[in-house]
């Protein structure tokens, strides 16, 4: 009888720990990649690494405000503690200069670092497993002609049991499955390029698909949009109301590529910096293949409505008859809201919200106006907007020192003169963005 009582819970040790490690199973295959336009076999290994690195965006998480290019430092801050980029540059001793060809594959495919100690997902290795072993090793030895800079990254600040780097391995075991892309053999090679492009490279999902309880991609809910560092990460679904499914592939193309298309507003937050750090310097090509894939992928009504709307000033009568004045039917209950759009905003967004001074600037039919709960208006007041395509600066300075209850105001102004809806936003709403 003892000597049952001692073998049953070895043997339940033995199978949990077989489980684990069949779940968290590498798969050894290196995969083979759809020959992308702006990075095509034939190039020189760093170029087509430089190419395939700006298109997976490496520099926007790997480099901290003011810091050095992929010297890391940037703070991540979850529900649960904050994480901190890590230092990407060959520096042989606080970077990955010390890396092997197959340490670096290891931690894109498999999310395990040099020294074994797994790495955290808000590093998207769960995108990157479906990278090829070539076009990870090309985007290494682009980062590996990069000057070397030495900055420790910080160590994580995490609460108990967030903070025990071994147990990502039953997150692993619940939530991933180490696997390469698979070209969908009835899809065309333009369609294949985009969903390479969109899952892997772009890892679009990452931000504009809402996490389960256990912090991973619902898949269920893929591109159905979800709330990213404060942000709106908008439905980007072919729903006609809901997604993209009203916009024509111009308009796409245009934003994607310039961060703005007229009647459907401008780019910002995480969003700017993914025009601004990767999306404008893709091929031509490649832009229209992932066009044509998020054309294909299942519609969702998940989120706000997307589209340019009926709202007061998203046609072309209001242009011009309310340009230079605020309209005359304003609510009592908006004119706090209208009086600071006045004294802060309507010199550069105008009263018809064609922001005459630059395009960027427009607010007529943007999708952040339609959005009752204003939450990408609250960010912007928050904390501006910087975007740089190509030698063009697009600015809009921060207006932090409005107190909550007036930037409530001028949000639900915005929603409504711009919208024509009813704005949500409360003095509330506004603080708990202001710490997010």
């Amino acid at each position: 009888m003892k000597r049952t009582l001692v073998l049953v819970p070895l043997a339940l040790a033995a199978c949990a720990a077989a489980a684990y490690a069949f779940l968290n199973r590498s798969d050894p295959s290196p995969g083979t990649a759809p020959v992308l336009h702006g990075a095509p076999p034939s190039a020189a290994l760093v170029a087509r690494g430089a190419y395939l690195a700006r298109a997976a965006d490496c520099v926007a998480c790997h480099t901290a405000p003011g810091g050095k290019p992929f010297a890391g430092g940037l703070a991540f801050k979850l529900p649960f503690g904050t994480l901190y980029a890590s230092n990407i540059t060959p520096d042989r001793d606080t970077g990955i200069g010390a890396w092997s060809d197959d340490d670096f594959v290891r931690a894109m495919h498999d999310g395990i670092r040099k020294d074994g100690k797994r790495l955290y997902p808000a590093f998207p290795y769960t995108s990157y497993s479906q990278l090829s072993r070539d076009d990870a090793l090309a985007i290494k030895a682009y980062l590996f002609s990069l000057p070397a800079t030495h900055q420790a990254t910080p160590e994580p600040d995490l609460a108990f049991p967030f903070n025990q780097r071994w147990a990502m391995g039953f997150w692993n075991a619940a939530f991933f499955r180490s696997a390469r892309f698979a070209p969908a053999p009835d899809r065309s090679p333009e369609w294949n390029r985009g969903a390479y492009l969109a899952t892997a490279l772009a890892h679009c999902a990452e931000c504009h698909t809402p996490r389960n309880i256990g912090f991973a991609l619902d898949h269920g809910k893929e591109l159905g949009g979800a709330v990213v560092d404060g942000w709106l990460a908008p439905n980007i679904t072919p729903d006609p109301v809901h997604g993209i499914g009203g916009w024509t592939d111009a308009q796409l193309y245009q934003y994607l590529r310039l961060g703005h298309t007229p009647g459907r507003g401008s780019a910002g937050g995480p969003m700017g910096e993914a025009v601004e750090n990767s999306l404008q310097y893709l091929d031509h090509e490649d832009t229209r293949a992932l066009i044509v894939y998020l054309r294909s992928i299942a519609p969702r009504t998940d989120g706000p409505a997307g589209g340019a709307g009926t709202g007061r000033a998203t046609g072309s009568a209001a242009v011009g008859a309310a340009a230079y004045g605020p309209a005359a039917d304003t609510p009592a209950q908006l004119r706090a809201g209208l009086r600071l759009f006045e004294g802060s905003c309507a010199s550069c967004h105008q009263w018809n919200g064609t922001g005459p001074q630059s395009e960027y600037a427009a607010l007529a039919g943007a999708r952040s106006v339609h959005d009752p709960s204003g939450r990408n208006i609250v960010q912007t007041l928050l904390h501006g907007a910087h975007l740089r395509i190509g030698t063009q600066d697009v600015f809009m300075p921060a207006f932090r020192t409005l107190s909550d209850a007036e930037i409530a105001q001028v949000s639900n102004y915005v929603i409504h003169q711009f919208g024509g809806r009813q704005g949500a936003v409360t003095a509330e709403t506004v603080a708990a963005q202001r710490k997010q």
